[in-house]
């Protein structure tokens, strides 16, 4: 299936996904996020469109941008015949939300008629409200599943089928455990993510985590690293995850620094971070190593494109794993800069 012009499932790439984070009628500010956003490699951007206003402006957005939009809504049926009428490539649903069966079957007719996919999202904070005792951790697993297997036998039921799925906890492990299985169940596809991850800083390891272990499973079509602050900064991490597996190349230069001890002769943490301001605007996938000694600097230097392996007041530059100079010091990063333009 396709969610505007980015295909999804199969043998697709894995879409990066984020979130506008200013209000939807800001338009100016919203499009230039929403830019901001492709630059960094998202692919698909969700927008909040709680009011009626919200609406009109995602209508106003939607042909001023080159990425397929997604209408987040919530309770409002209304909302949502709206956004689809108004260019949405897709809209994000939890059925659970909306007030009667009809309201969702008119939501689905609209969608098939405007050719809009609908994710369908349950989280476990939805769960929870389903009974007024406390839900102890190992069933919620199980009420996530059978919810959502309800939620797809209606659209089903209704001849639906342009579905993303979409099941999220905070929890690490229940976000494992409950894409697993609808995985098993299902053969729509995935969209991955943790809610409510947190700072950046605090988000990074957990989303790496979770959606790294079902990603290399095969598991999961679109992902979103959900973290607090600047969407930019989210779809960075979601890349990172990505790169790492081998499910996307690398859009600029990745540098490998060693941990550093006792034998190094130079400040490497200071060095490293020289470098990598300078290649910062590189957009070619170099493999740039900075080594602290002569130890593992070699080996590191073999396999990158260009290689720092420093010593006491100076460094060495390797260049495919053939040592090309002896540089001062205090020279290294404006030689580096003159190297790396000859490559």
């Amino acid at each position: 299936m396709h969610v505007g012009a980015v295909p999804l499932g199969s043998s697709a790439p894995v879409a990066i996904q984020s979130m506008t984070k200013v209000p939807t009628t800001d338009i100016d500010r919203c499009v230039g996020q929403i830019e901001e956003l492709v630059r960094a490699g998202c692919g698909i951007v969700r927008l909040a469109v709680p009011r009626r206003a919200d609406t009109e402006a995602f209508a106003r957005i939607v042909p001023q941008v080159r990425i397929p939009l997604v209408a987040d809504i919530h309770f409002s049926s209304e909302r949502a015949i709206e956004a689809i009428e108004g260019g949405a490539a897709k809209i994000r649903l939890n059925p659970g939300n909306i007030r009667s069966r009809d309201d969702i079957h008119h939501i689905i007719d609209a969608a098939r008629a405007h050719k809009v996919a609908i994710r369908v999202g349950v989280n476990e904070a939805s769960i929870r409200d389903l009974k007024q005792e406390p839900i102890p951790p190992q069933e919620r697993v199980d009420l996530m599943l059978a919810e959502m297997t309800q939620y797809v036998r209606l659209f089903e039921d209704r001849g639906f089928d342009q579905l993303v799925l979409s099941a999220k906890t905070s929890d690490t492990l229940r976000t494992i455990e409950i894409n697993r299985r609808i995985a098993e169940a299902f053969r729509y596809p995935l969209h991955l993510g943790l809610t409510h991850a947190g700072l950046p800083e605090h988000a990074r390891i957990p989303s790496a985590i979770a959606l790294g272990t079902l990603l290399a499973e095969g598991i999961g079509d679109t992902i979103r690293v959900s973290a607090a602050g600047d969407p930019v900064i989210e779809t960075g991490m979601a890349g990172e995850i990505l790169t790492s597996l081998g499910l996307r190349e690398r859009r600029g230069p990745e540098l490998i620094v060693c941990p550093t001890c006792g034998r190094t002769e130079i400040d490497v943490i200071e060095l490293a971070r020289k470098v990598e301001q300078a290649v910062r605007s590189l957009g070619k996938p170099l493999r740039i190593a900075v080594m602290g000694c002569v130890v593992n600097g070699p080996g590191e230097a073999a396999d990158a494109d260009f290689a720092i392996c420093a010593a006491k007041d100076k460094a060495y530059f390797y260049r495919d794993g053939k040592r090309t100079a002896t540089v001062p010091e205090s020279e290294i990063i404006p030689r580096l800069l003159e190297a790396l333009d000859e490559l």
